[in-house]
């Protein structure tokens, strides 16, 4: 859930060392001879999973390939990248194939220790793969994943973004985002080049959308990925209640990230019965919104309500979608890592009183949370006001300092 920003994306044109050869042990060539970024998602051989994908380990390669010539406006930037191909785990724990995308700095690292790396979690907020972070910055056609990238890069810390909404792009599926995360994390361990191997700490970072996908695999690290140790997470932003989130929206200029997260939904969960609670409208409009990104989907449905295109009154309250979302809701259990969360306090697009919600939720299972609470602000301005914030953070958690907290 964003909107341009201006300046994040200034701030990006200014970094001297910004956006990721080799190939890991369990990894294999591309499938075809495509360019990165020359071809959508769907019409890339490398995109496709084997077919023997199950007998693949969480996080185990794929397949990789450089993304040369990265550049931000046109202007080329002093990087190495490359697309990693892996398996991952949906929702329901099926296997499934996801890319993420490695950016190193040319410049050497001169800290203590390897290099740091971030996982970043950009908010794609869309239900096409082309709308995917790796196809955005390999086809030079990203702006603000590259922007938000930048503070990180600046701070000359390998990066990492995982196309975590899947091969299905299932928007706001909380469990699926979690797992390809911590799978991403995995596979760039496993990759082993550029001085990137099972050495270097790792944090995560994500914003809106991306810190919903942050906040589920700061979540599930401790049972699903128990070797993966995490420095810190910094999370803003939060839509950590799906529900909560999709009644605030409602009707206003905002709903057409309701719409996102109910297709998304209702692919991923097909338990919710939501196709079943359609009616004609509905069933026309959810077609239209498949496989398009954001800006298509906030310019379709302003101001519209989602029991327009429903027979229920209220389809969130409808058991059978309440139950998924419940299920999609942040805060059953507590991360072991430390939590940055920040949020203002008059946020237009995500209610703050739902992250609040699930800051207590995780204090009370024993975490770390320095909850950091703006009295004024909007969405898109809240990032570009604490990006500083969060790179001091992650920065203190990568020296070892002890962190804050709030609960």
């Amino acid at each position: 859930m964003r909107k341009p920003l201006a300046l994040a994306a200034t701030a990006a044109l200014t970094c001297t060392c910004m956006f990721l050869p080799g190939v890991g042990p369990a990894s294999a060539a591309a499938p075809a001879a495509v360019a990165p970024g020359s071809v959508v998602p769907d019409q890339d051989p490398f995109y496709s999973a084997p077919s023997d994908i199950a007998q693949y380990a969480p996080g185990q390669i794929v397949a990789s390939r450089a993304v040369p010539g990265v550049n931000l406006f046109g202007i080329p930037v002093p990087v190495d990248a490359w697309q990693i191909s892996y398996r991952t785990d949906d929702s329901h724990n099926q296997p499934e194939l996801a890319v993420t995308t490695l950016v190193v700095p040319k410049a050497a690292w001169t800290g203590s220790g390897p290099r740091p790396v971030v996982s970043l979690q950009t908010p794609e907020d869309s239900l096409g793969t082309q709308c995917a972070p790796s196809y955005q910055i390999a086809s030079g056609s990203d702006v603000q994943d590259a922007a938000l990238g930048a503070q990180l890069l600046a701070a000359n810390w390998a990066v990492a973004l995982p196309d975590f909404e899947g091969p299905k792009s299932v928007f706001l599926a909380g469990p699926q985002a979690g797992h390809a995360v911590l799978d991403g994390i995995r596979a760039v361990r496993n990759f082993g080049q550029a001085g990137i191997g099972t050495a270097n700490q790792w944090a995560l970072d994500g914003y809106s959308g991306g810190a919903e996908a942050t906040g589920w695999a700061a979540q599930l690290q401790p049972s699903y990925a128990p070797e993966v140790k995490l420095a810190g997470a910094a999370i803003g932003g939060t839509p950590s209640d799906p529900a909560a989130v999709g009644h605030y929206i409602d009707g206003t200029v905002f709903a057409g990230f309701e719409f996102a997260a109910a297709v998304g939904i209702s692919t991923e969960f097909p338990e919710a019965g939501i196709p079943a609670l359609l009616n004609s409208r509905g069933r026309q409009d959810f077609a239209a919104a498949a496989g398009t990104c954001e800006i298509s989907l906030l310019a379709t449905f302003p101001f519209r309500k989602l029991s327009s295109d429903t027979t229920a009154s209220d389809p969130l309250s409808v058991p059978s979608v309440a139950a998924v979302l419940r299920e999609n809701t942040l805060g059953a259990a507590a991360p072991s890592t430390p939590v940055y969360d920040y949020h203002a306090d008059t946020d237009e697009i995500v209610p703050v009183g739902q992250d609040n919600t699930l800051t207590s939720a995780w204090c009370a299972g024993g975490a770390t949370v320095q909850k950091v609470r703006d009295l004024l602000g909007e969405h898109a301005e809240e990032i570009a006001a604490r990006a500083v914030s969060v790179e001091v953070f992650l920065a203190a958690r990568f020296a070892g300092k002890s962190p804050s907290n709030s609960c």
